[in-house]
């Protein structure tokens, strides 16, 4: 029985082959792999995110590396190929085959799904530019320690405000009891 990915698969290396065949594209492959989830902490100085590829029958030439951001409900080119924000964002090439997204000074508002692209641009393969999955970037810290700490006084203060409206009303009834 073929599955769906083996179809899928199947199908794409004989669109490539046509496409090879035919003269239009080239047989440069690139595959783009990152880490599913990343925790860090806000009391760090910055946190990196790791991108790696393979590329084969690729020009010799370096890639262009590209980074996206996805938030609830937009996204953001952060480095393509250069960064936005030179002192927030900052691409670290680690290897040949091996890179990796610097952001300095994470904060809450810094978690996103954040998207790793690799790009041949002198070639003309459809596989010459990929992208990973993503990797889930979550950051906690004192900010979600200051939003527990603002719950626990509000119930506090509510089981206080409780307790006082149960005092006055049972010193009430007792009240109302003893002058029958």
């Amino acid at each position: 029985m073929v599955s769906f990915n083996n179809l899928k698969n199947m199908l794409m290396l004989a669109f490539d082959w046509i496409l090879y065949g035919a003269g239009v594209a080239g047989h440069c492959r690139v595959t783009v792999t990152q880490p599913r989830l990343q925790q860090a902490d806000s009391s760090m100085t910055s946190v990196s995110l790791t991108c790696t590829f393979s590329a084969s029958g690729c020009p010799s030439s370096q890639p262009e590396v590209l980074w996206f951001r996805f938030l609830t409900n937009t996204h953001q080119d952060l480095c393509t190929p250069e960064c936005t924000d030179h002192h927030k964002y900052k691409i670290v090439q680690t290897a040949a085959n091996n890179t990796l997204l610097e952001i300095k000074d994470p904060t809450g508002d810094d978690s996103a799904v954040y998207i790793c692209g690799i790009a041949f641009s002198d070639s003309y393969s459809p596989l010459s530019k990929q992208t990973g999955d993503g990797t889930v970037l979550t950051v906690t810290g004192p900010e979600k320690q200051h939003r527990n700490g603002k719950l626990i006084s509000m119930i506090i203060a509510s089981s206080l405000m409780f307790l006082y409206s149960s005092a006055v009303l049972t010193s009430f009834v007792v009240y109302k009891v003893g002058s029958k």
